[in-house]
């Protein structure tokens, strides 16, 4: 496949050449095979060093990414590779990754971009989790948002003492917590940047001020908002005057956020959560005319990212065992993924292979076996994360230890709950587990939406990786635009109920200074045997990010699928009620036989965001080999 910058693709020969980082759209970048990734430079050692030559940034040809199902025909590079949700976030990366870059120079890039070209799901007014790995360890960076200091756990109940609307807790400025993407970033640049930081910013601010187009993705999404144009500063900026969203393809310039991110490059985080920025968060978090919140100067000036220790197991998969790492609470991902996977390990899932399926976007499916076990594995999980998980820094793991609900014999334990019986029912709803000898004094989290984020997966020339994901929650945040971006609205995160009907409290409740439970699930997997890195990804997609990153990693460590086909299968999954399964993806044979098993089947849009670079190759030689979702308009790029 020959890839243009502008996403399309072509099929062609392999054939030796170089991608010069021209902004011309016609021209190719060409995959062919080259020797094997070096190891580790040096160099790359050298944390914060400027050992690279500045970034010369080119603005790319800018493309209209579709908002619909689009294939994507996967990607494949020799040296490097950077996928993310927008193609010109995308760009970015490619051409720090290009001037000598690190992984984690490339991931400031893109997320800069993000902010202008994907507003609605990620950027400088949200967090996010990164999860590093620098040849030798994987290292998990958090910078998930906090609550105020003055928040407490009656924040989301309303004057009669119940939980609040959903969305009247979102919109204004009660559901905005301290943004932690730019510090943390910031820490993970020290340490791994190879690029000077102001550098990385020269793709976002040229964007900012020049101008891009407007995706038919934010065209429609702004097109179906509630609630974004209540807020004038937000209105003027996303609607033209007769207060329609501006037409795809139409040049959006954002001044605000140039002037911002200059800021932000000259004097680091500093220039965001102090000062005249921060003091303009704070105003309009606190002046909100119907919904005022509690965030504070102080809250900003004192945010902390802070560096956990990855949740890392062994996934033995069909003739070979690898190491899984992922991102431990205050994220539920990793747990939950891992948790799945390792129920289903004990099932007979391993031995039910893909189904055919009618031609693309159908495409294979799995079966109703398959999917029968899968959803009561994740129904399982789903009832312990519901009862246990929430911010390390205020919950006590089980057993005093969150490995204790991965533990391979608890597991096992788990999966002699799911019926496997031909014709055996679904269990409907799971309760949580008890892998510890003490029982838990909390109560489970009830039901609540999950929405938003964006994902990034680089690999540079060195060999680091990184798998990265970021939010602002909600699709546009709490609504409420400052200076060119918009505001989380991570709180709504938190269980809006602080307690059950006993009193007893719930792990994921507000508390000052606390850090939301999360669903996001970046991705490292390694062999086993080798320790060699093979697999980055992640996605979007509130609390189903869980299934849509273990249904990537199982179709390429079990059925053997490169990233894009792996990408391309219909989503499922189960919050622990309803069978979840992707509109018009399925066989109404297999609708028919889970209901027949006594689930509630609901098929609806999943639209996940998948993004993933995986080791693999092409006529015996190693290679990169990158995908991207087809229900977004993400693209991979590399050399």
């Amino acid at each position: 496949v020959r890839t243009a910058r502008d996403g399309s693709a072509t099929l062609a020969a392999l054939v030796p050449g170089d991608y010069d980082g021209a902004s011309n759209p016609g021209d190719a970048m060409p995959n062919f095979p080259l020797p094997a990734l070096s190891a580790i430079a040096l160099a790359a050692l050298l944390a914060g060093c400027a050992s690279a030559p500045g970034l010369n940034y080119t603005v790319p040809a800018q493309p209209e990414g579709s908002s619909g199902y689009t294939e994507k025909p996967g990607w494949t590079s020799a040296k490097f590779a950077v996928a993310a949700a927008n193609p010109l976030a995308t760009d970015a990366g490619f051409q720090v990754l290009k001037a000598g870059g690190s992984a984690v120079d490339a991931a400031i890039a893109v997320q800069m971009v993000l902010t202008l070209v994907e507003p609605q799901s990620s950027g400088i007014g949200g967090g996010a989790f990164l999860l590093h790995y620098n040849g030798r360890e994987v290292e998990a960076f958090d910078g998930r948002e906090t609550a105020p200091a003055a928040a407490d756990e009656k924040l989301f109940l309303g004057a009669d003492g119940k939980p609040m609307p959903f969305y009247d807790g979102v919109v204004g400025g009660r559901s905005v917590g301290v943004p932690g993407t730019v510090r943390m970033l910031e820490m993970a640049h020290r340490q791994h940047g190879k690029l000077a930081w102001a550098e990385l910013f020269k793709p976002a601010i040229t964007l900012a001020e020049g101008g891009f187009k407007v995706s038919a993705r934010l065209n429609t999404l702004l097109a179906s908002e509630k609630y974004l144009a209540k807020d004038p500063v937000a209105a003027a900026y996303f609607y033209d005057p007769a207060g329609k969203p501006w037409p795809v393809g139409h040049v959006l310039k954002n001044p605000e956020l140039a002037a911002v991110l200059r800021a932000i490059a000259a004097n680091g985080s500093k220039a965001l959560l102090e000062g005249e920025v921060a003091q303009s968060i704070v105003d309009k978090v606190q002046k909100h005319p119907t919904n005022p919140g509690r965030l504070s100067l102080s809250d900003l000036a004192g945010y902390q990212p802070r560096k956990r220790t990855p949740i890392c197991h062994d996934y033995a998969a069909v003739g070979k065992d690898y190491r899984i790492c992922g991102f431990p609470p205050p994220s539920s991902g990793a747990i939950a993924v891992g948790q799945i996977l390792g129920i289903l390990s004990n099932t007979q899932a391993a031995s039910l292979p893909l189904q055919a399926g009618v031609p693309t976007p159908a495409g294979p499916t799995p079966s109703a076996d398959w999917l029968f076990l899968y959803t009561e594995a994740a129904r399982l999980a789903f009832a312990d994360r519901a009862l246990y998980l929430g911010d390390p820094d205020f919950v006590q793991p089980p057993a005093g230890n969150w490995m204790s609900l991965l533990d391979p014999a608890y597991l096992a334990g788990r999966a002699k709950l799911i019926g496997q019986a031909p014709g055996a029912q679904s269990m409907k709803v799971a309760q949580p587990g008890n892998p510890g000898a003490v029982k838990t004094s909390y109560a489970p989290m009830p039901a609540q939406p999950e929405y938003g984020t964006s994902h990034i997966s680089i690999v540079d020339a060195q060999g680091n990786a990184l798998a990265m994901t970021t939010t602002i929650e909600d699709v546009f945040g709490a609504r409420q635009m400052v200076k060119g971006f918009l505001l989380n609205n991570e709180l709504t995160d938190f269980s809006f109920a602080p307690t059950d009907a006993d009193g007893k409290p719930v792990a994921n409740r507000v508390q000052p200074g606390k850090r939301p439970r999360s669903s996001m699930a970046p991705t490292l997997v390694f062999d086993k045997a080798s320790g060699q890195f093979l697999l980055s990804g992640g996605s979007p997609g509130g609390a189903v990010i869980i299934h849509y990153v273990a249904k990537t990693l199982y179709g390429t460590l079990n059925w053997g699928l490169n990233p894009q086909r792996a990408i391309d299968l219909p989503n499922f999954g189960s919050l622990n009620g309803p069978s979840l399964l992707e509109e018009k993806r399925f066989p109404a044979p297999t609708v028919d036989a889970l209901r027949t098993r006594g689930a509630e089947v609901r098929e609806q849009n999943m639209t996940s965001g998948l993004q993933a670079i995986m080791r693999g190759t092409v006529n015996g030689q190693p290679v990169l080999l990158g995908g991207a979702d087809p229900r977004r308009e993400g693209v991979v790029m590399g050399d």
